[in-house]
């Protein structure tokens, strides 16, 4: 063969265009990329609302379940989503865990750590996350609904975070691990809801920070915990925290950055 494009003669079959073969091929592998993602939920309007956002941005076939309807192999799925508010059942706990430590890409988002999920035996130490008891003073975990925040990117080489997203402003923000603010790339999310103090156990890869004013303690709280991801056995664990409802996710940005989440390949 001199060339690709040429047409060769195979035994049995009639002349054979290698471009086209190419072609092929290359539509398969996107085909198996894209496979469908399995949105596990139980509240829907919002995975209602990232499936439009998926197909519109990614072209990315998605499939919306209760927990109690998991397929008995998640492994088909080219990512599963987790959204779920209430009980985490015992079943799709190990399902998930499973799923993602055999090569899967499990992408966690927002009440999928929840003060609900801290009777569950291995979520949490499986996410490497810990919700600290106390009040908000103490540094205790708290969930405060019906607010505005603004979300930070601070990780402006990954796709996750740029791929398509065109960020509205700038965002003064200091890291965690830092004295001195920045001008960052950022989005204000309104009458959504904020985690505050959710503890990392293990490194991570930080994606998003968190920055909100308490109305009632006058304190402005600044949190690289708003996105994260790690590697977990073969696979890929992704949180994201925002998503409070449908509103948080057919915002152009975020509805953008959880698109990518799902879509990202890691190498």
């Amino acid at each position: 063969m001199r060339r690709i494009g040429a047409l060769v003669k195979l035994p049995g079959m009639r002349k054979l265009n290698i471009t086209g073969l190419l072609i092929v091929l290359w539509l398969a592998a996107c085909a198996a990329l894209h496979a469908e993602v399995l949105l596990v939920a139980d509240e829907f309007p919002a995975m209602e609302a990232l499936a439009r956002k998926l197909k519109a941005a990614a072209q990315i076939d998605s499939r919306i379940i209760a927990q109690d309807a998991l397929p008995a192999d998640l492994q088909p799925f080219s990512a599963v989503v987790v959204y779920l508010h209430f009980k985490l059942t015992e079943k799709a706990e190990l399902a998930f865990i499973d799923y993602t430590r055999r090569g899967g890409k499990l992408v966690v988002l927002h009440h999928s750590i929840s003060s609900l999920k801290r009777g569950n035996r291995e979520w949490f130490s499986f996410l490497g996350v810990s919700l600290p008891e106390g009040g908000l003073e103490a540094n205790g975990y708290k969930w405060i609904e019906k607010v505005d925040l603004e979300l930070v990117n601070l990780a402006p080489d990954h796709f996750i975070t740029t791929h398509a997203v065109q960020y509205p402003g700038k965002i003064q923000y200091t890291r965690e691990n830092s004295s001195s603010a920045a001008a960052l790339p950022g989005v204000e999310l309104k009458d959504t809801e904020v985690y505050l103090n959710h503890v990392l156990t293990r490194p991570k890869t930080i994606l998003l920070g968190v920055k909100y004013s308490h109305a009632k303690n006058g304190k402005t709280y600044l949190q690289d915990r708003a996105g994260w991801l790690e590697p977990a056995g073969k696979g890929m664990l992704i949180y994201l925290q925002s998503g409070h409802s449908s509103r948080d996710f057919d915002n152009p940005v975020y509805g953008q950055i959880v698109a990518n989440a799902i879509a990202w390949q890691p190498k």
